[in-house]
């Protein structure tokens, strides 16, 4: 049933838009909260009544959204999150998180006014479209890092295990000359020389 929305109904649309909803949804809360009239065929008259009635509340709206277009248009958002292997994010980055993040800046975008170009599942930098309006949008940058701490933890874990690889490799090359040269009188087990030798390598 379509009808046109005499007040901006969130999740719905902006005040002077007509939309299709169910009749249950029209006839039970829309039209008796006054929210908005009917807007069939049968009701041509009224809906341009009413499209004459709003055009200077749709126009302080739209104004409102071009200004609101303005100050979130060329904004980079920045978004710190622990990640998987390969960068990639556990879960994704959803236009309900990104309505909220632009909230925390001052600016009032529902959800259902973002549009993403490509779903944000891992570190980057991404493209976002904002329709605020008829006839008014912006567009805005999301670049998503690495949490510090862990990218901190990555690093330590790296250089432990090339300690260790360098490690087994100068036991391997101790092993390969003592056997060359026949000496094997007081040698230690594998184990133990492995130990010592990384332990010498992370103090050194």
């Amino acid at each position: 049933m379509k009808v046109i929305l005499k007040e901006t109904v969130k999740s719905l649309g902006n005040v002077g838009e007509i939309v299709n909803v169910s009749a249950g949804y029209a006839r039970n809360f829309l039209i008796p909260n006054g929210a908005a009239v009917l807007a069939d065929e049968s009701n041509t008259a009224q809906v341009k009544h009413f499209e004459k009635l709003l055009a200077k509340q749709v126009a302080a709206d739209k104004a409102e959204a071009t200004k609101v277009a303005g100050t979130i248009n060329g904004l980079n958002i920045e978004l710190i999150k622990r990640v998987g292997t390969n960068g990639k994010l556990f879960g994704s980055v959803t236009t309900h998180e990104l309505s909220l993040e632009l909230g925390k800046l001052g600016h009032n975008v529902e959800r259902r006014h973002l549009l993403l170009e490509n779903p944000i599942r891992a570190v980057g930098s991404y493209d976002v479209k904002a329709k605020i309006f008829n006839g008014v949008e912006a567009a805005f940058t999301v670049t998503v890092k690495m949490d510090p701490a862990q990218e901190e933890e990555n690093k330590k874990k790296a250089e432990e295990l090339a300690a260790m690889k360098a490690a087994q490799e100068l036991l391997a090359k101790e092993q390969a000359e003592a056997a060359a040269s026949g000496d094997t009188s007081g040698e230690m087990t594998e184990e133990e020389k492995l130990k010592m030798e990384a332990n010498r390598i992370l103090r050194s």
